[in-house]
């Protein structure tokens, strides 16, 4: 099955997820409602609540420090994990870049201590020894996609709504985006990269980024079932029952041929080329897409995901990090935030400008290994 294909690694899985079911689990442990992220103890099995709802959710240093212990432990304690969001509307919306980008101009090193935590995770989540389940109902993006798509099981529904932006605010699709990305369909992984085109309800079953579909309504009656499973078969079992049926074409199969024709290009401007020659209303809106991002970004995306094909997802990790860190030191990160998220104008000044003005040597300086002391390792 290509989901599971796509994503299993030596070991089972892990996430986080629900509150919502105590009224049926008296036993169930309360954190505070102003706590960033709810742990909860439901016998040998553990819930965790992203609980920052105004924000979608988005992940900070806060909320990363304290996932990566926490699923350590539980990783020996516990005989299954459930991940999801609160407030009905996100999973978990990303990163929170504008904290990262505030504190980066003021010379701190925020960003450095975040992605390392984030990461970090994201590798232990990949290689996790207990079944780990992650209901990706809302909006998931960015960090939220790292939090899920590396475990084995990930629940969307109607509402789930997938994307990797990056490219638009002078990054690039981080959290384990070049060990996933290449391994879907096709060039599926690389044009959902480059365009940050958003996935929505089914789609992301059928596009291999979920590995089960369930209608939101249901999300309750089957973490309770969940909690009194005893083991994979039981797990399976459960999500089996309450599945969604949806028998709609994925929404990219019409495109698909020209996806595949046009980003299979060598180059990010032959792309380009292409998608223009093909003239179709959707090519034109691709084109139109890609010209709003960083030119920079889009070369380093391509690279990251060609490098990241021929690697595990610890070794795909570490490159990342050391991408993430010499973004922090280029400008295209911080204009990319300041005109999306602080002033909104939407109208991002890139430097260079042009694809054409991005050298190879750019490029490559940002997968630069770093000083020793400061390279991803992935255990505390």
């Amino acid at each position: 099955m290509l989901q599971k294909r796509l994503f299993l690694t030596s070991n089972l899985c892990r996430k986080f997820i629900t509150i919502s079911a105590a009224r049926f689990l008296p036993n169930r442990k309360m954190s505070t409602s102003g706590d960033d992220v709810i742990f909860q103890n439901v016998g040998d099995k553990g819930v965790i609540t992203l609980n920052r709802p105004k924000a979608l959710n988005a992940l900070n240093l806060s909320m990363v420090s304290k996932l990566y212990p926490t699923l350590a432990s539980w990783e020996r304690e516990k005989t299954l994990v459930i991940i999801k969001g609160t407030g009905g509307k996100a999973f978990c919306a990303g990163g929170d870049v504008k904290s990262v980008a505030l504190a980066g101009l003021k010379g701190e090193k925020l960003g450095h201590a975040f992605f390392k935590q984030e990461y970090m995770t994201n590798g232990l989540i990949g290689t996790y020894k207990i079944p780990y389940v992650a209901f990706i109902d809302g909006i998931v993006m960015g960090g939220g996609v790292g939090l899920s798509v590396h475990g084995l099981y990930r629940v969307a529904t109607e509402r789930s709504v997938f994307a990797m932006p990056e490219t638009q605010i002078g990054l690039f699709p981080d959290v384990g985006g070049s060990y996933f990305l290449p391994r879907l369909r096709g060039k599926l992984g690389l044009f959902l990269a480059l365009t940050g085109y958003r996935l929505k309800g089914a789609d992301l079953l059928k596009a291999g980024i979920a590995t089960h579909y369930v209608n939101s309504a249901n999300l309750e009656a089957l973490e309770g079932d969940l909690l009194k499973c005893s083991d994979v078969n039981s797990i399976d079992s459960a999500l089996k029952k309450h599945s969604a049926k949806d028998s709609s074409e994925f929404s990219l199969t019409p495109m698909l041929k020209q996806i595949n024709a046009c980003f299979s290009a060598g180059s990010v401007e032959e792309i380009i080329a292409r998608l223009e020659q093909d003239g179709s209303p959707f090519a034109q809106d691709m084109v139109k897409l890609l010209e709003k991002m960083s030119p920079t970004s889009l070369k380093v995306t391509m690279k990251q995901l060609e490098h990241g094909s021929k690697m595990t997802l610890e070794e795909c990790l570490q490159m990342e990090y050391r991408i993430a860190v010499n973004c922090l030191a280029n400008k295209d990160f911080y204009e990319g935030v300041r005109a999306l998220l602080i002033d909104k104008d939407q109208k991002p000044k890139w430097k260079p400008e042009k694809l054409s003005d991005v050298s190879p040597a750019l490029v490559e300086s940002h997968f630069a290994k770093l000083p020793e002391d400061q390279e991803l390792r992935h255990k505390l």
